[in-house]
């Protein structure tokens, strides 16, 4: 009956506290003391899981732990009482199917290795999937359409949720209350009622949502975003499968504390845009050119050095210590850990790079990719402060925290909401070790399938869209982390106080990118000087030619959207776009309180 755990405990029993809970299995009615036993699964498991996690290469003990869990769920099935919460899925997606198949794989997987709540009649009784679609497209809208018919096939409920559905959610409010909500739920023309943004699409799906509430007791609303799996990236270049019963944890959390909302972070590709990673991307670059120009072309690769820098503390981050992170002295660039497999020499090792570098611009980096490091979910609760908005998860009563001013399309939204959300129930709104894997592009192609503010003309990549929502994304979310410190939302300021606030935080960020600016375009000048150094063996060797046009396309990019003109920072500079935003800002901000109380009515 209990054959996996008591396996476990036996493998583990030289540690004190798992032999003494060996004695009491070993003492227990499988049979007729459930209570008992479901409570000795609960205080093993952690104690299992890290043993388990200082050997996190032994596959066969993973294995056996999917089984544990196997097990844990049959003796839950027996007692014929299972309390604990259903997770809704909700996967926000716009024209990246190919993304959301896979997002969705995982979590069938999940589900199948852990069998959370278990089956019946072949369907997953506690794990249900709200697909979001916010896509153009045609093929990409049937291609959604249909993975969410398979999945459901397969027995994860899946629900299309798409834009005859969510026009009709929104034909539900009346005129005056759409009107009223126009800053939440946008003003798109219902004959291009696609690419309304993230924010956007989360606020419709909320409305889709409180109906669920209705529906089914005891939910929990888990948001992901479509271009992560259940996956987590330990090491550079590996990652494991599937170790962590999310559901599990988190069904935990939510049980044994008074959380309303918990977010989670992501591992692998950084969660923020190339426009604030672009000043460390360079430095490594340049570093890796440096150190592999100094060595001979046929040597065999030197770049598998166990790297010793984990970027962790949004080392990504070319501004980290705006979030209260400070780089280290002695930093430097971090080294690039090559991913060619067997014997090779460096020729290979830089067509590689070559042929990777040009996937910044999707927000991949290559060198400062951020890995998981164990502990236990419940014991690395802590306080939260920023909502990782492709990895949240919250109560009913959290749908009343709609992502803030949506309809200005900025960056950044998912910190404003945090500090929005702290500033309301404090301790009630958590931070869990509980990331997922971000993976920017696909492996196929090495691009991202689709990315708003994006354009690609033939080999010109314009990130300017983007950098101008993450500059002004900045200032919305400084000024309300300094106008919560004064009582907003509670109090809002007056519009003379709002107006100084942004102006001021806007002033101390154009300072801060420019520095960074002239950092950039410094390391431009010298990563340009070294790439067409004669003597450097990749302009004395054959058979080097695409690579050279890869780097020289990255280069051209680099230059374009970060140079010394580069046109991100035209866009920011713009007095007639400044006025414009900061008018936004301003009304967005002193209307909050106001879209707060007309959310909140048509949900009574």
């Amino acid at each position: 009956m209990s054959a996996i755990l008591a396996q476990f405990l036996n493998h583990y029993q030289h540690y004190a506290d798992i032999q003494a809970l060996q004695n009491r299995l070993s003492a227990l009615n499988c049979t007729t003391d459930t209570e008992q036993l479901l409570t000795l699964y609960e205080q093993a498991i952690p104690q299992i899981e890290a043993q388990l996690w200082k050997a996190p290469e032994d596959k066969a003990l993973w294995g056996e732990h999917h089984l544990l869990f196997h097990e844990l769920e049959s003796h839950i099935t027996n007692t014929a009482k299972d309390e604990r919460h259903h997770f809704v899925m909700v996967i926000p997606v716009a024209d990246r199917p190919r993304h959301l198949q896979d997002c969705l794989h995982s979590l069938l997987q999940l589900c199948s290795r852990f069998y959370y709540g278990g089956q019946k009649d072949g369907v997953y009784q506690k794990v249900s999937v709200l697909i979001a679609d916010d896509s153009k497209e045609k093929n990409n809208i049937q291609k959604n359409q249909m993975l969410a018919a398979h999945f459901t096939e397969l027995g994860l409920i899946t629900e299309y949720f798409g834009q005859t559905e969510q026009l009709q959610q929104l034909a539900q409010l009346s005129e005056e209350q759409r009107q009223q909500l126009r800053s939440v739920l946008g003003e798109t023309d219902a004959t291009a009622f696609y690419h309304k943004g993230a924010s956007i699409m989360r606020n419709i799906s909320y409305l889709q949502l409180n109906q669920r509430t209705r529906q089914q007791a005891k939910t929990l609303f888990y948001f992901i975003d479509s271009d992560q799996t259940f996956d987590l990236m330990v090491a550079a270049n590996t990652h494991n499968e599937q170790p962590i019963n999310f559901f599990y944890h988190l069904d935990q959390i939510f049980s044994k504390t008074d959380a309303q909302i918990v977010t989670g972070k992501v591992v692998g590709d950084p969660p923020v845009s190339p426009a604030v990673m672009a000043g460390n991307f360079l430095e490594d670059v340049l570093g890796f050119l440096t150190e592999i120009a100094n060595l001979d072309a046929a040597q065999d690769c030197q770049f598998h050095k166990k790297n010793t820098k984990k970027a962790d503390d949004a080392a990504y981050h070319d501004m980290a210590d705006l979030f209260g992170f400070t780089a280290k002295a002695d930093d430097g660039y971090y080294p690039y850990p090559c991913p060619l497999p067997g014997t090779h020499d460096h020729r290979q090792c830089l067509m590689d790079f070559a042929n990777q570098v040009q996937r910044f611009f999707d927000g991949e980096h290559a060198t400062r990719k951020t890995h998981y490091r164990y502990e236990a979910a419940l014991a690395s609760l802590k306080p939260a402060r920023t909502i990782y908005t492709g990895n949240y998860i919250f109560k009913a009563e959290g749908l009343a925290y709609f992502i803030p001013f949506a309809a200005l399309k900025l960056r950044m939204a998912g910190p404003v909401l945090g500090r929005l959300i702290k500033a309301e129930i404090g301790e009630r709104f958590l931070s869990a070790n509980l990331p997922m894997l971000h993976t920017r592009t696909l492996e196929a192609t090495g691009q991202s399938e689709f990315r708003p503010g994006i354009k690609k003309q033939a080999k010109r990549i314009d990130l300017s869209a983007e950098f101008e929502r993450q500059f002004f994304g900045d200032v919305m979310l400084f000024s309300i982390e300094k106008l919560t410190n004064m009582g907003y939302p509670r109090h809002i300021p007056t519009a003379d106080l709002i107006k100084q606030t942004l102006e001021q935080i806007e002033q101390d960020l154009h300072q801060k990118y420019e520095t960074k600016h002239q950092l950039i375009i410094e390391r431009l000048a010298l990563l340009k000087a070294l790439f067409k150094q004669p003597d450097a063996w990749w302009n004395q060797l054959p058979g080097l030619e695409m690579a050279k046009m890869q780097l020289q396309d990255f280069i051209d990019n680099m230059s374009y959207n970060f140079g010394a003109q580069g046109k991100a920072y035209q866009q920011i500079k713009d007095v007639k776009n400044q006025q414009q935003r900061r008018s936004q800002m301003l009304a967005a901000i002193q209307t909050y309180r106001e879209d707060r109380d007309n959310w909140q009515a048509i949900f009574e």
